[in-house]
């Protein structure tokens, strides 16, 4: 690993592993089961969900056929966390320098696209169900459209906020 920036999109004080991730053999197999559709694509995506709800828009969560009958049981209103792929991004980083820090960060602190292995996690909630056509309206989505989904878990108050410190 080195601390200098390996080509001009680094920035200074980020680290990339000295081989890259999605180029070594295979120790896990993904099936993406959907799509993500939102208005956004490189260059005027959010950071995350809080500012894509700010902006607002259409978001859906579109499922395979193959893989629809899991949707049963959901509900609208019900907050759900979804796990997709975003690809595009570097998987080399280990080390970034986001902008909005004063220092650079190690990726596991971050949740930043670029990373070892691209995925990202979102938890939204559900405004309207079509289990049928396979589509999910959710209140705001991060992500590129088009961009591959991995899973959707529900998120569940008893088990998803950690217990207080004490």
């Amino acid at each position: 690993m080195s601390d200098a920036p390996a080509d001009k999109s680094a920035r200074k004080g980020e680290v990339a592993l000295a081989f890259d991730p999605a180029r070594i053999a295979d120790d896990a197999h993904l099936r993406f089961i959907g799509r993500l559709r939102s208005p956004w694509a490189r260059g005027n995506c959010p950071k995350n969900l809080r500012e894509a709800r700010e902006q607002g828009g259409v978001f859906r969560v579109e499922v395979d056929p193959p893989f629809r009958a899991g949707l049963a049981g959901l509900q609208v209103g019900q907050p759900v966390i979804l796990l997709y792929w975003t690809g595009a991004a570097r998987r080399d980083m280990i080390v970034l320098h986001p902008t909005h820090r004063e220092a650079p960060t190690g990726v596991f602190a971050l949740r930043a696209p670029s990373r070892p292995n691209p995925i990202a996690v979102g938890v939204v909630r559900i405004l309207a169900v079509d289990p049928e056509a396979g589509v999910l309206t959710v209140d705001a989505l991060d992500a590129f459209d088009g961009t591959p989904l991995l899973d959707i878990k529900p998120w569940l108050h008893s088990v998803d906020i950690p217990p207080a410190q004490g």
